[in-house]
């Protein structure tokens, strides 16, 4: 009998990592524990599936627990962790379905709980008609009432990514839906003035957009604010999320500022043989150095593929984050990568940083939108080190062009100089990444 690595969490990070640890040695015996009755599923699909462009929740499924089964891989869905003992190498599981706890031994182990919706201190947060929208269990129980009870009105709190893409499932509902951000405004990933400019589409596409407003209290048709009362019917956190890492900090792992596992280049945590993976671990960030806590789906994949690697007896490292997102709202698309001017320079950059607005398309066709972009670059280098974007479609694929130009340390000149493709169909003669560094090479 070869080693057990015993698995905690069966989506991206968890099942990444087993499928590559039973690639690389067939004779591990692995054992994945999984508290719901999914694994290997899309979340960041969610907010499609609530606007109906998703058809069901077996559409998020890229892996069942049978295909798994199928590599020899032990899923045990309903099976809840409740400790990790790491003196006696042993975790203790909960079966859900048979109401009995037992012990299971380890030799390795790999952590990968995932996160969970942050939850303010609210009055009425946790009552029925309040959502999260992290796990299929989350969606189930959210597409069960926009479709069974039908509701008048939905209010989103917050104002990011995922507030974005429910307000516009909503949206495509028919449901009137209203975005609570607390900040002053929209999107604070990106510059104040590109974030107004993004709340003022969203308010164009039908969205009631309030920014610096306070929740107070949830009831259960309203939302009471510090700008008055708001009907919900439906609430949606679009807060964040915060990392389910209690349990590893509980057995003695380290965390780091933002509560998250520790972990290294090779996904190892504090304790040997123990490795974490996916949302409940922190990363680092390409350019500063600093631990960052980035829970995305494209994150946890490639943290699951390493951690999967080097558990099954290879070499593999990951390289870290430059907080690199793309969504979108109605037909405005986002995207960013690398720092803005402010962290930049707050980490001791001195940057030089230009704003262009130009079109998605040869500007004389019917299909061209348009789109801005603001890049930030190293004014002795040219370097650049961040972009922001936004504009119609076509726009927010455009930032994988910067995300190379920031991770292999591109200057603006390099990329002036870049072979990109041109058709008037797909760009104007020069792209709109190039526009924007030519205008900083101008003042370099």
């Amino acid at each position: 009998m070869g080693a057990r690595l015993v698995v905690v969490g069966g989506d991206a990070g968890g099942m990444s990592a087993a499928l590559q640890a039973r690639r690389l040695d067939p004779g591990l015996e692995i054992v994945a524990l999984e508290r719901t009755r999914w694994t290997s599923y899309s979340a960041c699909g969610i907010p499609y599936l609530a606007g109906g462009s998703v058809p069901d929740l077996d559409s998020l499924v890229a892996r069942t627990p049978d295909a798994l089964r199928a590599q020899r891989i032990d899923v045990r869905t309903g099976h809840e962790v409740l400790g990790v003992d790491l003196a006696a190498r042993r975790v203790e599981v909960h079966d859900r379905a048979h109401g009995r706890s037992f012990a299971l031994g380890f030799d390795l182990l790999l952590l990968a709980t995932g996160a969970r919706p942050r939850r303010p201190v609210i009055e009425g947060i946790d009552a029925p008609h309040v959502h999260g929208v992290q796990t299929l269990d989350d969606a189930a129980h959210l597409l069960d009432t926009t479709r069974r009870h039908r509701p008048a009105s939905a209010v989103v709190i917050g104002g990011g990514y995922i507030g974005l893409e429910m307000a516009e499932a909503f949206l495509a509902r028919g449901i009137p839906v209203t975005v609570l951000e607390r900040s002053s405004e929209v999107m604070g990933s990106f510059d104040p003035d590109l974030g107004a400019e993004i709340a003022a589409v969203m308010r164009r596409l039908g969205i009631d957009v309030r920014t610096g407003v306070e929740v107070t209290s949830i009831g259960p048709a309203s939302v009471t604010t510090s700008d008055g009362d708001v009907p919900a019917e439906v609430v949606v956190l679009g807060t964040g999320v915060v990392p389910n890492a209690e349990l590893a900090a509980e057995a003695g792992l380290l965390t780091g500022p933002h509560g998250a596992l520790t972990v290294d280049r090779r996904q190892r945590s504090s304790e040997d043989g123990v490795w974490a993976a996916g949302d409940c671990c922190q990363s680092v960030h390409r350019l500063t150095g600093q631990p960052v806590y980035e829970p995305l789906g494209t994150v946890a994949n490639k943290m699951g593929r390493v951690a999967g690697i080097n558990l099954g007896g290879g070499y593999a490292s990951f390289p870290g984050v430059l907080g690199t997102a793309v969504t979108r709202v109605g037909w405005l698309e986002l995207g960013r990568t690398g720092l803005r001017r402010v962290e930049a320079q707050a980490i001791g950059f001195e940057v030089v940083e230009e704003t262009i607005h130009s079109t998605t398309a040869a500007s004389y066709l019917p299909e061209a939108h348009a789109t801005t972009v603001r890049m930030v670059a190293e004014r002795r280098t040219g370097r650049v080190l961040g972009v922001q974007s936004h504009g119609g479609p076509g726009s927010a694929k455009r930032i994988d062009v910067a995300v190379v130009a920031v991770a292999s340390s591109l200057t603006v000149e390099d990329l002036v100089g870049m072979d990109l493709s041109y058709a008037p169909p797909f760009s104007p003669v020069w792209d709109p990444i190039q526009t924007a560094a030519r205008a900083l090479l101008s003042k370099l």
